[in-house]
């Protein structure tokens, strides 16, 4: 993924997020599978604005990414301290 500046202005966060389906393009999953692990709490962090429209930042699905590397099908993660 490329670096971006920081945003310089409420707009610039806007034109960032992105929706359920770009970031499951990224992640090479199907928009219901994030829309699963919304549901069960798991997944990337996302935004909700409103009642129903869901947005996702690229940092957020960076760290997701990072963070669900492993070493072996036994390393449990860092979570697991």
């Amino acid at each position: 993924m490329a670096n971006h500046p920081a945003p310089t202005s409420h707009t610039d966060i806007i034109e960032r997020l992105l929706t359920p389906e770009q970031a499951a393009k990224i992640l090479r999953v199907k928009p219901r599978t994030l829309q699963a692990w919304r549901y069960r709490g798991g997944g990337p962090r996302f935004i909700k604005l409103g009642r129903r429209s869901v947005r996702y930042r690229r940092s957020d699905l960076k760290q997701y990414i990072l963070d669900s590397l492993r070493r072996s099908t036994s390393d449990p993660g860092p979570d697991a301290a």
